[in-house]
This record gives C-alpha cells, sequence and structure tokens, in this order.
C-alpha cells in the first residue's frame, strides 16, 4: 500500500476506535426493540424501530431520512447528496425486522437485551441485519472525518426494509413506487456474510428461484385397484414418472430448454472458488447428510452457488395411513423448486416446466401447474469497477486478500437489480458461527468495527475509481 493509503488507514482506525462506546451503546439500543415482522403482536414495535432508525440517521448527518410506509411493516429511506454532482450514486439496502425470538427457545440471556461476552455481542438481530445496517452510520462519520469533507464522495442513499424476514411481500411494489428516488448507479446490500472469520470475502451473485406446485387428476374419485388397475390411468403413478424424468444420469435437468441462456462459470472464478479452505467433510457434517450429489462436472460449491437446480420439496397422493388401502387414488400432487443462475428468466422456466409437464401426463390424467412469484438471479462481473471498490475496501480493512464467493439462496436484492437496472454487491461481515435466525444469534465485535472501517472507505474508493457511471 502507498504511504497514503496506510495514513487513511491509520485515521479511519482512530476515529473508529474514539467512537467504539457510543457506538455500541447506539446498537444496543436498537436491539432491544423487538422488531419482529412475523408476530402481529410486534406491529408496532417494527414502526418503533423504523421511527428510531430514521431518527438516528438525522442526527448521523443524513439531510433525508424518511419511513416509507408499506401495506405491512414500514421501510426507511435517507439520501445524503455529494457536493460533486458528478459522483456516482449508491444506494445501501438492509433491513431492520428481525426474526421471532424467546428466552424458552435455548437463549442463554434475554434476546433482545443486548449483552457482551468476550468480544461477542449477543442479541437477535446483532448480525442479521441491524449490526450490519448500522455499520455504515459510523462508517460515513468516519469517511466525512478523516476526508475533511461535509458531504459523502458519492450520492450515498440508504433503503432499510422491514418485512424482509417475513419474506418481503410488498418489497418488489415499494421499490417500483420509489423508482425514481432510489435510482443509482449500484446496490450494496450489507445483509450477507463471509466466509470465516480468518478469511474476508465478497459476494458475487445469488440465485434466483421459481417454485410450482403440480396437481394431477385421474378419476373422479378413488376407486378399487382390483377392479380397474391396470386399465386406468394412476395420476400417483405419473407423478413418479414426472420425478423420475427431472434429471438425467449426469444429474442434469432434463427439462428441454432449462439451461438456455445460462452463464457458465468462467475458468478464473473456478480458479477462485477452488482457493477457499472448503473442508467438504464438515459441509456434510452441516447438511446433516451423508455424500454429496448433483450436476457432473462441477464441485461442491460450484452446485450450490453457480449451479442452476431442480428439487422435489415434497410428494404425496393415495392412501397414507396405516395398513394397505388397494386403491387408484383420484390425484397425486408434487411441489419443486427451480433455483436460477444469471442468464435465466423465471418467466421461460415456467413456460417450459408447464410444457414438460403437459407432454409427458398421459391421457385421461389432467394437470394443474401453479406458480408463485419468483426472484430473479443477479451476478456482479469480477470486473466490475464498483466491486473492485468493494474489494479495495474491504482488503484495507482487514489487512490481507478479499476471496470471492457467491449465495446458493436468494433475497429482495435481484428486485433491486431488476427494476433499477444497477449492479448489485454485497458487503457483510457476518460469519456462519453467528447464528442467523437461531437462539444466542452474535456478532463478534471486530469484524462489525471491519464492517465500518470498509464502509469508511467504499465511499472515497467508488469516487476516485468510478467517476463516470455507466
Amino acid at each position: 500500500m502507498s504511504q497514503s493509503v496506510d495514513s487513511a488507514v491509520d485515521a479511519v482506525r482512530a476515529y473508529i476506535d474514539q467512537h467504539r462506546a457510543a457506538f455500541l451503546d447506539d446498537l444496543a439500543a436498537w436491539l432491544r426493540i423487538p422488531s419482529v415482522s412475523a408476530q402481529p403482536e410486534h406491529a408496532a414495535d417494527v414502526h418503533r424501530s423504523a421511527e428510531w432508525l430514521a431518527a438516528k440517521l438525522q442526527e448521523t448527518g443524513f439531510p433525508v431520512a424518511e419511513v416509507w410506509p408499506t401495506p405491512g411493516a414500514p421501510a426507511v429511506y435517507a439520501e445524503w447528496p455529494c457536493d460533486d454532482p458528478g459522483a456516482p450514486t449508491v444506494l445501501v439496502y438492509g433491513h431492520h425486522d428481525v426474526q421471532p425470538a424467546a428466552r424458552a427457545d435455548g437463549w442463554d440471556s434475554e434476546p433482545f437485551e443486548p449483552v457482551v461476552r468476550g468480544n461477542r455481542l449477543y442479541a437477535r438481530g446483532a448480525a442479521d441485519d441491524k449490526g450490519q445496517v448500522f455499520f455504515h452510520l459510523l462508517g460515513v462519520r468516519a469517511h466525512l472525518a478523516t476526508t475533511g469533507r461535509t458531504t459523502p464522495a458519492v450520492h450515498l442513499k440508504l433503503l432499510i426494509e422491514g418485512e424482509e424476514e417475513s419474506g418481503s411481500p410488498h418489497f418488489r411494489a415499494l421499490v417500483e413506487q420509489h423508482a425514481g428516488r432510489l435510482a443509482a448507479d449500484a446496490v450494496i446490500v450489507s445483509d450477507t456474510g463471509m466466509w470465516s472469520e480468518d478469511t474476508p470475502t465478497v459476494c458475487t451473485g445469488m440465485r434466483g428461484l421459481a417454485e410450482c406446485e403440480i396437481r394431477l387428476y385421474g378419476p373422479d374419485q378413488d376407486i378399487h385397484s382390483g377392479s380397474f388397475g391396470g386399465a386406468v390411468p394412476n395420476p400417483a403413478t405419473a407423478v413418479g414418472r414426472l420425478v423420475a424424468a427431472l434429471h438425467d444420469e449426469n444429474g442434469r435437468v432434463a427439462i428441454p430448454g432449462f439451461y438456455d441462456g445460462v452463464i457458465d462459470l468462467t475458468d478464473r472464478e473456478r480458479e477462485l472458488f477452488a482457493e477457499l479452505p472448503f473442508d467438504e467433510r464438515q459441509w456434510l457434517a452441516t447438511a446433516k447428510s451423508h455424500a454429496t450429489a448433483g450436476e457432473a462436472g462441477y464441485t461442491t460449491l460450484e452446485r450450490v452457488w453457480a449451479r442452476p437446480t431442480a428439487e422435489v420439496n415434497g410428494i404425496g397422493g393415495g392412501y397414507q395411513g396405516a395398513g394397505s388401502k388397494t386403491i387408484i387414488p383420484s390425484s397425486a400432487m408434487v411441489k419443486l423448486s427451480f433455483r436460477l443462475v444469471a442468464g435465466q428468466d423465471p418467466a421461460h422456466i415456467e413456460k417450459i416446466v408447464g410444457d414438460w409437464v403437459r407432454t409427458r401426463v398421459p391421457a385421461g390424467i389432467r394437470c394443474e401447474v401453479g406458480f408463485s412469484s419468483a426472484t430473479r438471479p443477479c451476478l456482479t462481473p469480477l470486473d466490475h469497477p464498483a466491486l473492485q471498490s468493494v474489494v479495495r475496501a474491504m482488503g484495507r480493512a482487514f489487512g490481507k486478500p478479499v476471496r470471492f464467493t457467491r449465495e446458493g439462496g436468494s433475497g429482495p436484492a435481484a428486485d433491486l437489480q431488476d427494476v433499477l437496472g444497477a449492479p448489485v454487491l454485497f458487503l457483510g461481515i457476518s460469519v456462519p458461527s453467528d447464528g442467523w435466525h437461531a437462539p444466542n444469534e452474535k456478532v463478534e465485535l471486530d469484524l462489525l468495527l471491519k464492517g465500518v472501517e470498509t464502509s469508511a472507505h467504499l465511499w472515497r474508493d467508488l469516487a476516485e475509481h468510478w467517476r463516470h457511471a455507466p
């Protein structure tokens, strides 16, 4: 690093150290608000959480901090324009609602009474996601104090959702309603994590999701298998044949057109995944499974991060009770989910799955295929200038090389990419041991402050290296 970068790193760390106690006190006050969006009895608390955050953002210096209502729980929007009109615009996403929690669930302390044990802060929301939202507030203050600026080096916006833990039912509509105010050159999602405490990582993509339920109907009622078996079509047999035909002998999804548009992993991305200290035996233990499986020619990490999948989530039909009941059932069903990668269109998946089912159902069987709302995949190229800024900022904070991951799951980040047309970048400091959604959720304080540092370095780096956003 150059001397100027070293000096900036030292200055940011000194500022954070001076304000650490007040920062943690404020975070603890926010964590005491039980903003559980899934439980109606906490609806007022979710509103209180939004109001608390909006007030704290104003106190931090944001000239605009508003609570945005939805048909469910409110979101918080804040904006701090840069004094340079040509600076890039960056939108930070997170959420202020939390999962349900009670002492009886197995917590060692009250989940909404934050406690520090060792160098860990325990409370519901400490990592998911209040802690990771809150580090941006001290981060922007450190950025201003150490650069002598009176405004951030970028046009900085925040959108902090209030229903993420309830499935974000109103999020896309909210983004569409306020698309003009939310317009950005890049979106930073701080609702994610790192590989481990010793291996800082940046996520570059998240899979999408399409889900469907297939129902097959045969006889108008259950009928005797002795009198009619072998002479009329059986919907349970037809469902079994559908499931058996879902994959080929190499573990590839066998639905025609399923891989249309898929953006394959580059050789460089595969090399970067291989650099991670992945212990497959430990991964299997975490999965409570006894062997790996999946698409031939890909590693376990590649399968869960960068390849599309089809999974049977549930299957049923006919008699399920004790003993036997010799019938041909009148109906059967299967629930399927498809994890999608960059280049795949959920609308295309819905069409080809419906066509595939209808061509495989025998005469005399009526089928219904119903899809729920889908989530699009998102992917940021490794050479994107905004991603490189995140990597450099995190590298300065951690003082070591930053690796790359993807996420196998899905989330509302894709809605921001889809509606705003902006690349989505992930900046998180949580580690797997933090116990999201579990008893004794915690955040490592050293890592939380590394998040503050990263945020402090990021805005200047973006302004210097990405002045003319595409």
